[in-house]
């Protein structure tokens, strides 16, 4: 028999509370009862800002479906009366497009502490694919939402993207042509984007983001010193180094909330546009089918795989090696809490093996991602010894090579890392 539930308010908030209990229970449950490690750090912001970057997205998103046409015709237009016309739709268009970059930044650094801390490993495997399958929707919405303004270079970047979709073997061609809606990037291409990016992902991306934090709360929070706390408990049943999520970590999540959204200001007040990497020039110009920029380049957050895929040299004149490494930059993550075998969690106890690889994966990550925004011979050419290949390109090659040996050399080299004991407890 279900334990009766008992209110603890009165007035307004208590009749309502006899009424509706369940978000006081779950309130309890998941915010006031529930006990996190007393030792979060830094890297333990970007989650809550994730979460606060996805409200602001969606709130900004819902004005500028307002006066927004998903039409050939008529899509830049409205794009310009936005900002020009309505009163305070420059600022939501540019809440919405800074927002964009500001989500790719803090999940970023959120899955880098997931590294740092072992936030993958067992019994966390369920929160980890959960987060990746975040991070791919998202990847998904940032693609259908590019081509939405219908400038120059959202135009040819998608034009470009779904092109290579029909690189795939057998239903590559079907495939390019479903997603499209046509033969070409065109009206019903810009109304099928416009479905896929204001009603489809979202309601996956919020339903993901639900069973994401679920599955953290049935298993508890992970820590910088990557150890159980749920293994000490005091009389009340509650763990000794934990403290609750609510007042502690709210209060401190919303300095951080703060301080993000100052920063958040002044690009938004200053540089909008951040040198052309949120707010590409080419996108200030109307599409046009029949001019081709010079330099056709994905938003940065897209850069790093845009990289692999020029890296990669094709194959009987196609590219689907390029696009399947490219895939497989993304699917391997999937498998990391399984790759990983190092005896200990944090990196605070891990070996030099762990630590050199994690450095050299970021410092790979970041070139390749630097390089997919110039072109090819952005540092020139090597001589006659190396056929005359673009620096860059071998460069980009070599991150590439680094960036897929950080997984598949990973189990060998944390099994055999050197690590430091792990304390039982967060207070020793």
């Amino acid at each position: 028999m279900a334990t009766e539930y008992t209110p603890k308010y009165t007035g307004i908030i208590g009749w309502v509370e006899r009424r509706f209990p369940t978000p006081f229970i779950e309130f309890q449950k998941h915010a006031s009862g529930y006990y996190a490690p007393k030792n979060f750090n830094f890297w333990y912001y970007f989650g809550s800002l994730a979460l606060l970057v996805l409200v602001i997205q969606i709130v900004s998103g819902i004005f500028l479906t307002m006066n927004y046409k998903p039409d050939a015709a008529l899509a830049f237009g409205s794009v310009e009366y936005i900002m020009r016309d309505v009163p305070g739709g420059w600022i939501i268009r540019y809440i919405h497009s800074t927002g964009a970059s500001a989500f790719f930044i803090v999940v970023y650094l959120h899955m880098f502490r997931a590294l740092l801390y072992g936030s993958h490993r067992e019994p966390r495997e369920l929160v980890w694919i959960f987060g990746v399958l975040i991070y791919l929707t998202l990847m998904g919405e940032a693609f259908f939402g590019y081509l939405l303004p219908w400038g120059q270079m959202s135009y040819w970047g998608a034009q470009v993207i779904v092109n290579l979709f029909s690189t795939i073997p057998v239903i590559g061609p079907d495939l390019s042509l479903w997603i499209r809606g046509d033969y070409v990037v065109g009206d019903a291409t810009l109304n099928r984007f416009f479905a896929f990016h204001v009603i489809a992902l979202p309601l996956v991306l919020i339903g993901l983001v639900v069973v994401h934090l679920l599955a953290l709360h049935d298993v508890g929070s992970n820590n910088p010193e990557g150890v159980d706390i749920k293994k000490h408990k005091g009389p009340d049943g509650n763990p000794l180094d934990g403290i609750p999520f609510h007042p502690y970590y709210t209060v401190k999540d919303a300095v951080g909330a703060v301080v993000f959204l100052a920063l958040f200001a002044i690009v938004l007040f200053f540089v909008p546009e951040m040198g052309g990497y949120f707010l590409e020039y080419n996108n200030f110009v109307p599409a046009d089918p029949l001019k081709t920029p010079l330099h056709i380049a994905p938003v940065w957050y897209f850069t790093p795989f845009y990289s692999m895929l020029r890296a990669v040299p094709p194959l009987f004149n196609s590219q689907f090696p390029g696009v399947m490494v490219m895939g497989l930059a993304t699917m391997i993550l999937l498998l990391l809490p399984w790759l990983d075998r190092g005896r200990a969690l944090s990196i605070r106890y891990r070996g030099p093996y762990y630590k050199w690889a994690l450095t050299l994966f970021v410092v790979a990550f970041l070139i390749l991602g630097y390089l997919g925004t110039e072109t090819t011979n952005v540092w020139g050419q090597f001589g006659d010894w190396l056929g005359k290949a673009d620096v860059a390109t071998v460069v980009a090659r070599v991150c590439t090579l680094v960036y897929f040996l950080f997984f598949i050399l990973m189990p060998w080299y944390t099994a055999r890392d050197r690590t430091l004991p792990v304390p039982s407890r967060i207070a020793d």
